[in-house]
């Protein structure tokens, strides 16, 4: 069987169907004779009938599989006994209690898709969720069935002497013909998405980690040996997010061991396989020398959220697939916490909202909107989204900030102790959080069963003589696909009060008796429309609504510039500082889009200069916080907020403003920059990351000045710099400048670094969201380039997906010729790697919002994908939703 087919019809899985699995399994006993062409897999599985069940047949899921045997209670099955199709494997006759065994083989180097066993490199490794298990043996693979595994590796010993699996070490051994084998035991049932293991010549880095009980854990980071002075910093997060883990949630690690893998080839970014955590390597892998403050920021986070799943995923997993974000949304929110603990809380909480803004509101606003937890799907692999694990955040992060960090704590100790070993539901985790805290949440749950992203309307209409404010909040939300009508949501929104000279008000309720001695206080909006009447206020206040993004809602709220220029600069809440800046900015940007549109000259207020100037010149403000509130919105970002979306007009504007913005305020940058651009030894911490983002955002704004000395000041940078950070952000700016200066900037870039395929990968970026005209046409070109390879996922994220998805004003040529290439790309894709293909269909996901010549040339590009023979059921299954009425 070919290793890319696809399944002749996809079928439609829906929650409303779900039924309990009619066979469990106790434990598992795997064999594997691994062979990058061809491996042995026996099997075997004491399984019994599920009480819980409807009884039947046995059903095992298998794919691109090749059976050699099948016996059940040690009697070998004749063809006649058991019947196959091309994902599955049927036992008409079985006991109540019995013992399978299955011996099949796999193709690890035919396995483009990485699912399942594959080849990466040199490597042999696992990739199981969501339904990878199945291409490996027959198995029920579903992650309500829970068991055992002990697992046993054989293999050449000079080739691959690394030899992994999940659990604890048992016994090891060498065999006479020169291959060797190794025994590993996990005593934690696990569903099988959550299998792994790792053949390989690896360098390996340990340490120790002594958990607050007192248990020893070794702690290994497997790596390629050229990357061996990569693990220093994946190893301290290691460490830091299982004290942490500790500290705040009191969750102890409880295995012996603890594995993190480095893999080039890996279709996501980390897997929290229970014990053996298999990365991306672009996730794990980090120097000064190679690595920016945001990828070791990023290494950190995403260290801890795999490590985190352990308790929230593993310990306790969910029932069915759409319950994902029960797992990701929960373990999400943790790993925010950790970061935000770890660095700088203010910048966090931004970046998360930056994310959530810019990519789910957009996911929510077109035809791929699905509720936090999905009703139905073709491919699971399709709901992996921002959805999923943002959004599922921000609700979870809701029910934190409705009972409190204390009865949180208590929310999620019930829910661990209560499920500890269990496979459950969202409705699961909230019941735990409702019965720790004496709540109902009944009306809360909608934000898991309703899509769309609710609209808060913002009143404000204050009394002089009553000395009174009545805060009017009001609810609705979209029409999202098979949802016209929405119930209301509880909806927390933390809000303040401001005097005209920046003070916090009074916060109290006219149903109060006593005082409320708060700078911010939560209201909690249940109706689609409720009045907050504030007593005691002599002076008319400025209100703050929404501190710290309370919850995930579009905000309404009629605000002139000065009142947002204000808030900007005396506003308590730090992340409300930065939203009043963007809002500022937005209005007046998108105003000037009106004017560029009707042929208008252009008009920067001079508030929005006095206010950055402010910004800029001001010690006291943290200079992480300084580097976002002087950062523009995104092109994208601008293009949500029109009816249509006007991409040119938007460039021109937004290329305007920075201009006008940077000729203005080009002593401050010029002052600020000197200061910051002093040589220190690298370190990542919260002082120097804050120190290094402002830097080079004030060089950002000293490039857009146009002036030559500029450039050489560009250049000059890059040259001295000893960290990524510095030569990357130099060259990004060099790319955007044309003439031989820019080609030889990346030519010495490359020749530097070819070698090293995470930097690459860096280099492919910048080129493909260049922002002059050949921006396509540098793109096509490196798609033959030989650092290039449509089979490596990262390779084709740094380019295809970076141009498509971040270079709007080029993707969307009015020629159509992004639109194309796109649909080529994914055509491509498509027989490679489904998963890869179907996530880079995202950059049509807003088609509908743009100019009717538009439309009609992307509805062309997604009718050419859907008109494609053998399409797989992951990208069938997205473009026909595009293309949906």
């Amino acid at each position: 069987m070919n290793i890319a087919e696809a399944p002749a019809q996809p079928q439609i899985t829906r929650l409303d169907d779900y039924r309990a699995p009619d066979y469990l399994i106790d434990t598992v006993s795997l064999e594997f004779e691994l062979d990058a062409s061809e491996t042995r897999v026996s099997s075997k599985l004491k399984m019994r009938r599920n009480p819980e069940g409807q009884g039947g047949p046995c059903i095992l899921n298998g794919e691109y599989l090749t059976l050699v045997s099948i016996a059940l209670d040690g009697k070998t099955l004749a063809g006649n006994e058991y019947q196959r199709t091309t994902d599955t494997l049927l036992l008409p006759q079985v006991p109540a209690s019995f013992e399978l065994e299955v011996v099949t083989l796999i193709h690890p180097d035919q396995n483009t898709a990485l699912e399942g066993l594959y080849h990466s490199g040199a490597i042999l490794c696992t990739q199981c969720e969501a339904e990878g298990f199945r291409r490996i043996t027959y198995y029920p693979d579903r992650p309500d069935v829970m068991a055992v595994f002990t697992v046993t590796l054989i293999a050449d010993a000079k080739k691959w002497p690394m030899l992994l699996a999940n659990g604890n070490r048992q016994a090891s051994g060498e065999m006479e013909d020169g291959r060797h084998w190794v025994r590993w035991h996990d005593p934690h049932p696990k569903p099988s998405y959550l299998f792994a293991l790792v053949a390989g010549d690896l360098y390996c880095q340990q340490d120790q980690f002594t958990t607050m009980s007192g248990r020893q854990v070794l702690l290994e980071i497997y790596v390629d040996p050229e990357n061996h002075n990569k693990c220093d910093h994946a190893l301290n997060s290691l460490k830091q997010a299982m004290r942490w883990d500790e500290d705040v949630y009191g969750r102890e690690y409880d295995l012996d061991v603890f594995m993190i893998v480095a893999v080039n080839d890996f279709n996501m970014g980390a897997m929290e396989n229970k014990g053996l955590n298999i990365f991306n390597a672009a996730c794990v892998l980090a120097s000064p020398e190679t690595a920016t403050d945001a990828d070791f920021y990023t290494i950190q986070s995403i260290v801890g959220h795999e490590y985190f799943h352990n308790w929230s995923g593993n310990r306790v997993t969910c029932r069915d697939w759409f319950q994902l974000s029960l797992k990701e949304g929960f373990t999400v929110l943790r790993d925010q916490q950790f970061s935000a603990d770890m660095n700088s809380a203010a910048v966090q909480r931004i970046d998360d909202v930056d994310q959530l803004r810019s990519m789910q509101f957009a996911e929510d606003a077109g035809p791929m909107a699905h509720p936090v937890r999905p009703d139905s799907y073709i491919e699971i692999s399709n709901f992996y989204t921002v959805t999923i694990y943002e959004k599922g955040a921000e609700v979870v992060g809701m029910l934190k900030t409705l009972t409190g960090p204390e009865g949180f704590r208590k929310g999620t100790d019930l829910y661990f102790s209560r499920h500890d070993g269990q496979a459950v539901t969202t409705d699961d985790f909230v019941k735990a959080i409702e019965d720790a805290n004496q709540l109902d949440l009944t009306q809360f749950k909608r934000w898991y069963s309703q899509a769309g992203t609710p609209v808060l309307i913002v009143e404000a209409h204050y009394d002089a003589d009553k000395q009174v404010l009545e805060l009017t909040l009001r609810q609705s939300c979209p029409a999202t696909p098979g949802q016209p009508e929405k119930q209301p949501f509880v909806i927390p929104v933390a809000m303040g009060l401001l005097s005209s000279s920046g003070a916090s008000l009074p916060l109290q309720l006219d149903t109060e008796t006593s005082a409320v001695d708060a700078e911010t206080r939560v209201l909690t909006l249940t109706e689609q429309s409720q009045t907050f009447r504030f007593i005691h206020l002599t002076e008319e206040p400025v209100v703050s609504v929404l501190r710290g993004f309370s919850a995930p809602v579009k905000v309404k709220f009629e605000r002139d510039n000065e009142t947002l220029a204000f808030l900007m600069a005396h506003d308590r809440d730090s992340f409300n500082r930065w939203d009043a800046g963007q809002q500022l900015l937005i209005q007046i940007m998108l105003r000037m889009v009106e004017q560029y549109q009707s042929d208008k000259t252009l008009d920067l207020p001079e508030i929005l200069l006095d206010r950055l100037q402010h910004v800029l010149d001001d010690p006291s403000i943290d200079p992480a916080l300084v580097a976002r509130m002087l950062s523009l919105p995104s092109e994208n970002y601008l293009a949500a907020q029109m009816t249509i979306a006007d991409v040119d007009a938007i460039h021109a504007v937004r290329k305007y403003v920075k201009q006008q913005i940077a000729q203005r305020l080009k002593a401050g940058f010029n002052t600020r920059y000197q200061a910051l651009n002093q040589a220190q030894v690298y370190e990542f911490n919260a002082s120097q990351m804050a120190q290094r983002s402002l830097k080079n955002v004030c060089l950002g704004y000293l490039m857009a000045t146009g002036d030559p000395m500029q450039t050489q000041r560009c250049l000059k940078q890059m040259k001295q710099a000893d960290n990524m950070t510095d030569l990357l952000a130099g060259l990004r700016l060099m790319v955007d400048q044309p003439g031989p200066e820019r080609e030889h900037a990346l030519r010495a870039f490359y020749e530097q670094w070819q070698h090293d395929r995470q930097v690459v990968d860096k280099w492919l970026t910048v080129q493909a969201v260049s922002d002059l005209p050949d921006a396509l046409f540098r793109v096509k070109a490196l798609l033959k380039h030989p650092a290039f390879s449509m089979k490596n996922p990262n390779n084709v994220r740094a380019l295809i997906g970076q141009f498509c998805r971040n270079n709007p004003v080029h993707f969307h040529a009015k020629d159509g010729s992004g639109y194309r290439f796109l649909a080529e790309q994914i055509l491509l894709l498509d027989k490679l790697n489904p998963q890869v293909a179907a996530r880079q269909l995202g950059a049509f996901n807003s088609w509908r919002r743009y100019d009717a010549e538009r439309q009609a040339l992307m509805k062309k590009s997604l009718s050419d994908i859907a008109g494609a023979q053998d399409l797989s059921a992951d990208v069938y299954e997205i473009v026909n939703k595009y293309l949906a009425d």
